[in-house]
């Protein structure tokens, strides 16, 4: 029986890798639904008729992505997109502001450009769902599944299956802690306690996921390196504010101890993994990584580079695609483990 169950996540690996490459999917999704918590880096269209300056719905942005511009920060598909991709579905996970009908048994991406863990970050650019609200949002969306399944307790059985992926807490760094003097963050909290308080703040609503919806297979995306990004370095020449980025890494330590700690503490079948976000470790892969492929400010009719695929950034705050894809190829075997997992155990 061992055997057989190596023999399959070698396969369902190889397949993956197959997959991230050429854009297939499986028949069936390996998990029945999968649940997005996030900022720009997984907004998919949350934005487009709220009051912020934070929206992407128009050209440039989505020139590769096949149904065009939507709402992704980006020219293609972001990293949960691969994802969804890599787990089988055959349809994007739809933003919760276009959820409709049986939709919502597949899934649903709340994520918003601009949220963060703490309310108010972000909230310069104008108005965002931060991770509370989003929570909120999702608690209304399991009434709907309880009705469709008959109750509350099928809704949670079937929630069992299914994956949680929460990529949120850049902009508590970006639009927040670092962007004195807007915001005073910095005068009250060292980055170690900086780090403390989101974590408390964040693992406060995973937790809830939990315990209120069942909630049990997490994909816990940790912050990216904003000190490498083109918004800072070009205030550096190129370099890297080195400030900003033992912050994260600081921030990225704690969260992988209390993704262990939360894995520690929480029901037998329950499993969480943290997975990098953005990092100057794919940098090699890129020959342009200290500008934009779209000049700042990322506006229709904006002359774009040549050839995307060379440019590791977007905009000046956000990945390419080419860099999504990287990315979300560095965590597919965990996230492939995470998913065998489930498939191998009976959830209670």
């Amino acid at each position: 029986m061992e055997a057989k169950i190596k023999l399959w996540l070698v396969l369902s690996l190889l397949l993956a890798a197959n997959c991230m490459q050429h854009y297939c999917v499986h028949a069936e999704p390996l998990v029945p639904c999968l649940f997005a918590f996030g900022d720009s880096l997984t907004d998919c269209g949350n934005n487009n008729n709220r009051a912020t300056l934070g929206r992407a719905n128009f050209i440039p942005y989505g020139i590769d992505f096949p149904q065009g511009p939507t709402g992704r920060f980006t020219n293609g598909r972001t990293s949960f997109d691969f994802i969804s991709e890599l787990l089988g579905f055959q349809k994007f996970i739809p933003p919760h502001a276009d959820t409709s009908g049986s939709d919502i048994l597949k899934g649903v991406n709340y994520a918003s450009g601009g949220a963060g863990i703490r309310p108010e970050s972000g909230m310069v650019g104008g108005d965002n769902i931060d991770l509370e609200n989003q929570v909120s949002n999702h608690r209304a969306i399991f009434s709907e599944i309880s009705e469709k399944l008959g109750g509350s307790e099928n809704a949670t059985e079937y929630l069992n299956k299914c994956l949680y992926y929460v990529n949120i807490g850049t902009n508590d760094y970006l639009f927040n802690y670092f962007f004195f003097p807007i915001y005073l963050t910095r005068l009250f909290y060292t980055p170690q306690q900086y780090a403390d308080t989101l974590l408390v703040r964040l693992f406060k609503y995973i937790q809830e996921l939990h315990d209120d919806f069942g909630a049990r297979k997490f994909v816990v995306v940790g912050v990216a390196d904003i000190g490498c990004i083109p918004a800072t370095t070009h205030q550096t020449n190129g370099s890297c504010v080195e400030e900003m980025s033992d912050a994260v890494s600081i921030y990225n330590d704690k969260l992988k101890s209390r993704v262990d700690q939360f894995n520690n503490h929480s029901s037998t079948h329950s499993k969480s993994i943290f997975v990098p976000s953005l990092d100057r470790s794919i940098i090699p892969d890129f020959p342009v990584v200290n500008a934009p492929c779209c000049p700042t400010p990322c506006l229709p009719n904006r002359t774009l580079c040549q050839n995307r695929s060379n440019y590791m950034f977007w905009d000046e705050t956000h990945p390419s695609e080419a860099a999504n894809r990287i990315t979300a190829q560095r965590s597919s075997n965990d996230i492939m483990r995470l998913v065998q997992s489930s498939i191998q155990t009976t959830t209670p």
